[in-house]
């Protein structure tokens, strides 16, 4: 027997611009609502219905977890998947006859419709279904650092790290109402020493990629399949290489089966200019609407039409198929451990609908074949482990995920140069949160200097940096939180707080309204 962890990785930046009516960032959050998280709660939801017993464990980052309580969001939210309900209805009438498509259109309308359903079900707050699976116990939700930051990148500053730790657990609390058991380090960034500081903030376990544990002193004897405990007595888990190469190898994963639907083809790029204005971005830009109508078909072939039953199929296949092997594993391990094999699956949660679109329904069929009695494998979280059995000691190795898995994608020549102005804004907020405090507008102009600080440690910036998507956003982002650093800085040594600087960036950055600066003091 053998216990299978899925472990979902809920993320997304922080992008709430209420200057402009709609930004093409928050499109981000909008797609992976309609593409992500609704239908992974309607797969929740119809496992529930059916009686049928399942375990995974989400982080739902608190970048994310503020986004998604947000009203403003939520409006806009609304304004969005209405805006595509019409474009389906739309698209019902333009391809009526056609049976290559008429069918897709009708598809996309009962989604859309589903989502604008369970969108306004859940009072137009997503974490209230998250919440419930997670009070059943079907759902262990952790946290991340606040901002997803890369903590490894962000040691210069003590209490950088820790604050990251402090405002994430708290921000849990706020949402969730318990304390958070486990948390998932921004890009699995880990060095010697973290664990201590998790433990100082309550939490019992965390993750690495493979070689965190293999590299460990000593390495464990169980290999990735058992935690470890740290020298402080917080768990690591780590990720199984093979389970998550069925995932996502481009090569010789499931999401490149040529029956699964393309990524690429979309109809804001394929349709008329003027049928497709409305519902691409207002100054003419095209972007992706999420009506996609063909499938991979293969490489340097013209595409052809999406077929749902073939994509049913594949589905069927590629669970059974991702069972069959974990069986396999779990028949080869046991005699090797002496205990159970844990076999940790992480993915980001967003390749679930977003980039694959047919995961959901894919995850959904695995739990579902999973709770038959034959099955060698048993969906466990990692908590639940922990409640059954002793884990060896060890001390894991710095590691990341990503290419190289040693923080390279961090730590570029396309984003270095954030760090030196990263570990300065730290240096100012330690500063600034050690000096007497005078009066309200004292405090709020400290507290929003520690949101300013946290939105420009986030990872996101620097990933986007290297990978050379949105660069221009993600860099504005960077400069623009520490270039507020510095003003608020500048304000608070001086004792002249221009209050209506600060009200603007209250009411524009306004992540962690909860926030106390005094988790910089020294």
């Amino acid at each position: 027997m053998a216990y299978l962890n899925f472990v979902l990785h809920a993320h997304l930046p922080f992008v709430r611009h209420p200057e402009h009516a709609r930004f093409l960032e928050e499109d981000w959050l909008y797609e992976a609502i309609t593409e992500t998280y609704i239908p992974l709660l309607e797969e929740f939801e119809a496992l529930e219905r059916d009686g049928l017993p399942f375990r995974v464990t989400m982080s739902l980052t608190p970048p994310l977890c503020e986004m998604l309580a947000d009203e403003l969001l939520q409006a806009r939210y609304a304004h969005h998947i209405n805006r595509l309900r019409d474009l389906a209805e739309k698209e019902c009438e333009r391809t009526k006859g056609d049976h290559r498509f008429d069918h897709l259109a009708r598809m996309y309308q009962d989604r859309f419709e589903r989502c604008h359903r369970r969108f306004e079900s859940l009072n137009r707050n997503l974490l209230n279904g998250f919440r419930h699976y997670q009070r059943k116990g079907n759902l262990e939700i952790i946290t991340c650092g606040a901002t997803h930051g890369f903590l490894p990148n962000l040691r210069h500053s003590r209490r950088s790290v820790e604050a990251q730790l402090e405002v994430a657990v708290r921000n849990y609390q706020k949402h969730f109402g318990v304390d958070p058991w486990g948390i998932w380090l921004g890009e699995c960034g880990y060095y010697p020493g973290l664990d201590a500081k998790l433990k100082d903030v309550g939490l019992r376990y965390f993750f690495t990629d493979t070689h965190g544990i293999l590299q460990g002193d000593p390495p464990s004897p169980k290999g990735c399949y058992a935690p470890v405990e740290t020298p402080s007595g917080v768990f690591c888990f780590a990720r199984d290489p093979e389970s998550s190469k069925a995932v996502w190898s481009a090569e010789e994963g499931y999401p490149g089966d040529w029956r699964y639907r393309e990524f690429y083809r979309d109809v804001g790029f394929d349709l008329d200019m003027d049928y497709i204005r409305p519902y691409i971005h207002p100054m003419g830009l095209r972007i992706g609407t999420g009506v996609k109508y063909y499938r991979i078909t293969g490489r340097n072939v013209e595409k052809a039409p999406y077929v749902e039953a073939w994509a049913d199929e594949a589905v069927e296949q590629h669970a059974e198929n991702f069972l069959y092997n974990r069986d396999l594993q779990a028949d080869y391990l046991d005699p090797l451990l002496g205990t159970p094999a844990n076999i940790v699956c992480p993915y980001d949660a967003e390749l679930f609908g977003h980039w694959w679109y047919e995961g959901p329904k894919w995850l959904g069929r695995v739990m579902r074949k999973a709770s038959s009695q034959n099955r060698r494998v048993q969906l466990a979280s990692p908590r639940d482990y922990l409640s059954r059995h002793a884990a060896p000691k060890s001390a894991p190795a710095f590691s990341s995920w990503g290419a190289g898995g040693y923080a390279e994608v961090w730590l570029t020549g396309s984003n270095d140069w954030i760090y030196p102005h990263l570990h300065h804004a730290a240096d100012l907020m330690r500063e600034a949160a050690n000096l007497p405090e005078r009066d309200d507008l004292d405090r709020r102009a400290r507290n929003q200097m520690a949101r300013e600080l946290l939105l420009a440690q986030s990872s996101d910036w620097a990933f986007i940096m290297k990978t050379g998507t949105m660069v221009e956003y993600a860099v504005k982002r960077t400069k623009i939180h520490v270039h507020n650093c510095l003003e608020l800085s500048r304000q608070i040594a001086e004792q002249r707080i221009d209050s209506g600087f600060l009200w603007n960036l209250e009411m524009t950055n306004n992540v962690f309204p909860e926030i106390d600066y005094r988790v910089y003091r020294g």
